[in-house]
């Protein structure tokens, strides 16, 4: 009897050592450094970090071909369009002659994203996710004019 004790209480043990391990391994890699800011009409100062292939700069510079800082301050100067805890989204409108696109920048305005994989580091904010024209995979290379 006093052996199944023994052998249970070391593999509870061994289970707590293991679980803030995986946790750790939750926090994925991502470039922290900042590409550009801007503050909003509200006092945010919002960063645009280069992030990686999910999220930040290099997320949307790619995918969603915004290359220049102007097209994604231009929006954040703007009010917050929506507002759900730290993700703020911002709306704006890019215009070249008489073409028009709507602008989406989306913000976590939190130290860490939603789900907890990235983390921007004590007192800092995550800052854009991503940005994109609305209904559309990739924005017209005129914006980036």
């Amino acid at each position: 009897m006093r052996m199944i004790n023994v052998v249970a209480a070391t593999v509870a043990g061994s289970c707590l050592v293991v679980a803030p391990a995986a946790e750790a391994s939750m926090v994925r890699h991502w470039d922290k450094r900042v590409k550009c800011e801007q503050e909003d009409p509200e006092g945010r100062v919002i960063p645009t970090r280069y992030g990686n292939g999910e999220l930040g700069w290099n997320h949307f510079s790619g995918k969603h071909n915004i290359k220049k800082c102007r097209v994604v301050d231009a929006a954040l100067a703007g009010k917050v369009d929506r507002k759900s805890g730290g993700r703020l989204e911002y709306y704006g409108v890019a215009r070249n002659g008489t073409k028009l696109v709507s602008i989406v920048v989306i913000v976590q305005y939190a130290r860490r994203t939603a789900a907890g994989e990235y983390d921007a580091g004590t007192g800092k904010k995550v800052g854009v996710v991503t940005a994109y024209c609305k209904g559309m995979t990739k924005c017209p290379n005129w914006i980036n004019e």
